[in-house]
């Protein structure tokens, strides 16, 4: 077996280790036994407590914040071909023991037990993610595990996200293997979409919603009317024409996103009842207000508006806004869904914020149910970072 340089953790930095967490911060490592400066990025570690007893194996990053991370509490398992094979073979086992058709997020880092490693799955396609430079540093043997345990007609790697400026990594976006087309298939409920794996958002579906979409479906009615705001390419407009929605507006900023919309409705059939509009979502929503435009349904799905901890009282001031103004153009009896995918906002403040804008609106609320992430993207109990999605269901009386 290899033998790993060694970690040193400071005094009683193991606790948070010990009760499962992966992350190891630069302010927690014994300097002067083992200063950062000796160790290279993406270099393999074993760390040891204070007083010698080993913790786990990880990989190091002296230049980030976060600079190790445990891969394995076996001390004979390192990052390599071997745990890749395992632990993606037990990630794989159980979305195929939880989902029927292949359309799911394969592998989602820490909660899957290998941090910085994201693989979502569209049927014979597969968009890897990378985040972090021990990750990084065994790539090739990604692709190949992938290759031996799926055999897919082409991977992708989608390495364009901010987080791998942190850890020091190049942006790209490239075909590892096979090919991959401009535009692929998937389902969800009983709906069929398109989406762009090389050129849209994040990996190109968002996944942990999908639940979320399915408890939707109960809340809409033969001719409802519902506002879709920040729509992407229609995941849930879409799935609420098909469930008897009448008339769907699709706001995104985006014209990419808007007009594969207008495909993905067309591919169900139901494009005469869903309408796209190019806009930011405040300004939609001020109009519509303005107008007395009101709906049956409104859904807020924004992107994070609180990306670091330091930007949550800015964050929450849009949050409240923006639920205000939903409400606004909600009809008495109507239902808001309302997002957030920020780690750093508790489902208590977002329901706290959404309570704000109904005192402002002079409304009341009733909260129908809680939403979270999907299956595929399960929680660490020991890592609260792994859970971020908190989706809300409210009957405005």
């Amino acid at each position: 077996m290899q033998k790993l340089p060694t970690l040193k953790l400071g005094k009683d930095q193991e606790r948070r280790l010990l009760a499962g967490h992966a992350w190891i911060y630069s302010n927690e490592i014994d300097a002067k036994e083992t200063p950062l400066k000796s160790f290279s990025a993406g270099e393999q570690v074993a760390v040891v407590s204070q007083r010698g007893k080993w913790i786990g194996n990880a990989y190091i990053n002296p230049h980030a914040l976060i600079c190790a991370r445990v891969v394995s509490t076996e001390i004979n398992k390192m990052l390599g071909e071997e745990l890749l094979t395992e632990r993606i073979s037990q990630a794989l086992r159980l979305r195929e023991r939880l989902y029927e058709n292949s359309f799911y997020r394969l592998v989602y880092g820490e909660s899957d037990f290998l941090p910085g490693l994201v693989i979502d799955r569209y049927g014979d396609y597969l968009v890897v993610q990378i985040t972090t430079a021990g990750m990084d540093a065994v790539r090739s043997q990604i692709v190949s595990v992938l290759e031996k345990l799926l055999s897919p007609r082409g991977i992708l790697l989608r390495n364009d996200t901010p987080m791998r400026a942190i850890e020091g990594l190049d942006s790209s976006v490239t075909v590892a293997s096979g090919e991959i087309p401009p535009l692929v298939q998937l389902s969800e409920g009983e709906s069929s979409f398109e989406v762009s794996l090389l050129e849209g958002q994040k990996t190109g579906w968002f996944f942990d919603q999908a639940a979320n979409r399915d408890h939707m479906q109960r809340y809409i009615r033969e001719g409802s009317s519902v506002l879709d705001i920040c729509s992407y390419v229609g995941a849930w407009g879409v799935r609420a024409a098909r469930a008897g929605a009448t008339e769907v507006i699709c706001v995104d900023s985006s014209n990419a996103a808007l007009e594969q919309v207008k495909r993905n409705a067309a591919m169900n059939g139901v494009q005469e009842h869903v309408r796209t509009m190019k806009n930011d979502a405040f300004e939609r929503l001020k109009k519509c207000a303005k107008r007395k435009q009101q709906f049956d349904v409104v859904i807020l799905d924004p992107p994070a508006f609180i990306k670091r901890k330091k930007d949550l009282k800015e964050g929450m001031q849009a949050y409240r806004r923006l639920n205000a103004l939903g409400l606004e153009v909600l009809k008495p009896g109507g239902i808001l869904i309302t997002s957030s995918c920020s780690f750093h906002m508790a489902q208590s403040q977002l329901l706290n914020v959404v309570r704000q804008g109904a005192v402002r609106e002079k409304s009341r609320l009733q909260l129908l149910e809680y939403g979270q992430q999907g299956a595929d993207h399960p929680v660490h109990p020991a890592i609260p970072e792994t859970a971020y999605l908190k989706t809300l269901f409210l009957h405005k009386v």
